[in-house]
């Protein structure tokens, strides 16, 4: 039973000093800007698949992952996590615009991880969707705006202390 319990605590041991080396390792390399993209497009978008993996990498988008939709367009939404740059984030609000045929809603930073960029996802409920309008996207799009601010605005536009409307 004692050899158990030492076996055990030498395994758990090795365990953490495994992970603390790579931990000191990961320390030494920087984090992608952004790193995830998912995108929901439309099926005809299907045939292109690497000129748009190509545009997106040109555009500093390098994760990203496509899915098409059997039937139909996909929501014109977008969801970008807290820590993603502000040109990533334009770029990114130009891509949607391009390929999804507009954005009209806007889904909360708190959903995602930090780093994290979503593009026509239809996994949020009306919850969590505040519509956006034209002139609040051109806001957003201004090149002017460093990435404190443009998360500020962003904040801004995706809270809301009115009660949810719809199904809920």
């Amino acid at each position: 039973m004692k050899l158990r319990r030492y076996v055990s605590a030498f395994a758990i041991a090795v365990s953490v000093n495994a992970i603390g080396g790579l931990a000191v390792f990961a320390e030494g390399m920087p984090a992608p800007p952004v790193s995830r993209v998912e995108v929901v497009l439309a099926n005809h978008h299907k045939s292109q698949v690497a000129t748009l993996n190509e545009e997106f990498v040109q555009a500093g988008l390098t994760n990203v992952h496509f899915q098409f939709a059997r039937l139909g367009q996909p929501p014109q939404n977008i969801g970008l996590g807290r820590d993603v740059p502000a040109d990533k984030a334009r770029e990114a609000i130009r891509l949607a615009l391009k390929y999804n045929l507009g954005v009209g809603i806007l889904l909360p930073e708190r959903l995602f991880p930090p780093r994290f960029v979503t593009i026509a996802s239809s996994n949020y409920d009306d919850t969590v969707e505040f519509p956006i309008d034209h002139a609040a996207l051109v806001q957003l799009q201004n090149p002017d705006l460093t990435t404190e601010d443009f998360h500020r605005l962003y904040r801004t536009l995706t809270s809301s202390s009115a009660e949810p409307k719809g199904r809920y």
